[in-house]
């Protein structure tokens, strides 16, 4: 498979929002990455409107609309509206594609009218059960490749997904600070599913001329950064949670060796360490995305961005109006300083009062802080034997990273936790074939469902 060999950018100084190496265009009139941060709106369904596709799809309908508005009043010049399906959307491909073409047919409409730049990502929701079913063969994979063909003959212009492979190995470990099978899950098991799905993605891409967007690894490091919430939930240590992060990098950097294309999906933390190796344009999430969750660096994860998501909010009535209008106002606000920043040449400043505001409140934010994420970047490239070596390298160069900074202060627990795990990694086989050897005598025993052939194994 194609592997990167050298990094993106001469240093982390280069990586700035609204620019990277290799913007895509796509939609009416959007490019992204070439010079201009966009928002990215991500409007949630009501409980029940999914009832039917008719419901479904008049939702939607009501809800890009309310945006599209929103943008035309305030003035914000450009948009993209992810279509993240709800359940229904996948496993009943049609509606995917309904509501895609009715995303289309309005962007089309307020972009002849009123010269609104416009996109469509559809993130096609993986609904595998790994611990169930052969997901390399199941009713679900193709309901799910069938979806990505009707989004994208419907008019969706970027095509995403979050895939789950290695989940049922990492819900296991992570509640038990388990690094090793933590590891196995995400780092070897996600790798290798991520590989398996995105040759596909890629080809139904291509024979429909849209853009592969990207992946993320939601469905397990967001698990352990979430389990590990304030100081005062002690259920997922931070420092685990970050070193969780690292691996899900290399683990994600998958899609783009597949022949994904960005812009990154944005609850992927991991992207601006993709940024770094691709060049690729990403989008994340910070504060504007505390309707759906919170976290802990919610300046810092705009540094490099190049889309500004809110993750997702619920479609309802609030003073300001409806929670979709308003969380694009707040989004178009946040860009527009950014755009400011750039126009007026003190992008770097902007940047750099992003990431001290954030930098040392969290493990996470400090290894996704531009510096870091570039040195677990080349940790990650300099390893690039196998897809084990790449993702214990980068868990290996953030502990060590934390271990390192003496301002990055941590509770005993902490850093006993990181010291536990950093220990577990490096005493850990070279070898790729004894670490799924060591590993499969391991699991299988203890998870009910787990099977190697999910993995090609």
């Amino acid at each position: 498979m194609p592997r990167y060999d050298q990094m993106a950018y001469a240093s982390a100084a280069e990586m700035i929002f609204g620019t990277a190496k290799n913007p895509v265009s796509y939609g009416r009139d959007f490019t992204v990455g070439g010079g201009y941060v966009y928002p990215e709106l991500v409007p949630h369904p009501r409980p029940g409107t999914e009832s039917t596709k008719q419901t479904l799809v008049k939702e939607y309908e009501k809800m890009v609309t309310d945006v599209l508005d929103r943008c035309v009043a305030i003035g914000i010049p450009g948009i993209q509206i992810e279509l993240e399906h709800v359940y229904q959307m996948t496993k009943n491909p049609e509606w995917g594609g309904e509501i895609a073409a009715a995303t289309k047919r309005l962007q089309d409409d307020y972009f002849r009218k009123y010269g609104l730049k416009s996109a469509i990502r559809a993130t096609v929701a993986d609904y595998r059960k790994p611990d169930e079913e052969d997901i390399r063969n199941s009713l679900a994979l193709d309901a799910i490749l069938k979806t990505f063909q009707a989004s994208a003959a419907g008019g969706a212009d970027n095509l995403s997904i979050e895939s789950v492979g290695g989940k049922e190995v990492s819900d296991y470990t992570i509640v038990r600070q388990d690094i090793r099978g933590t590891l196995f899950g995400i780092g070897v098991l996600g790798s290798r599913d991520m590989e398996f799905m995105w040759k596909q993605v890629v080809d139904i891409a291509n024979k429909y001329n849209v853009t592969p967007g990207g992946d993320t690894n939601c469905a397990q490091a967001n698990v352990a950064m979430f389990m590990a919430g304030g100081y005062q939930d002690r259920s997922v240590p931070h420092t685990f949670a970050a070193l969780t992060r690292a691996i899900a990098a290399a683990r994600s950097l998958v899609a783009y060796e597949q022949g994904a294309k960005g812009p990154s999906k944005d609850c992927g933390y991991e992207d601006v360490i993709i940024k770094a190796i691709t060049g690729i344009p990403i989008a994340m999430e910070g504060k504007t995305c505390a309707c759906a969750h919170s976290d802990l660096l919610g300046n810092l994860v705009g540094a490099c961005c190049d889309l500004w998501s809110n993750e997702a909010v619920e479609y309802h009535d609030m003073f300001g109006g409806t929670t979709v209008a308003v969380f694009t106002e707040i989004l178009g606000y946040d860009v527009a300083l950014m755009n400011a920043a750039i126009e007026l040449g003190t992008a770097p400043m902007l940047q750099e009062m992003m990431v001290q505001s954030d930098k040392y409140r969290d493990t996470h934010g400090f290894i996704l802080c531009p510096e870091n994420a570039y040195e677990i970047g080349k940790a990650i490239i300099s390893n690039n034997t196998s897809y084990y070596a790449r993702s214990r390298a980068a868990a290996i160069k953030a502990g060590r990273l934390m271990l390192e900074d003496s301002k990055l202060q941590m509770p005993a627990f902490e850093k006993d936790a990181l010291e536990s795990a950093m220990r577990t990694l490096e005493s850990l086989p070279d070898k790729e074939e004894d670490f799924i050897s060591e590993c499969a005598d391991i699991y299988k025993k203890l998870i009910p469902g787990f099977n190697l052939a999910n993995y090609g194994l």
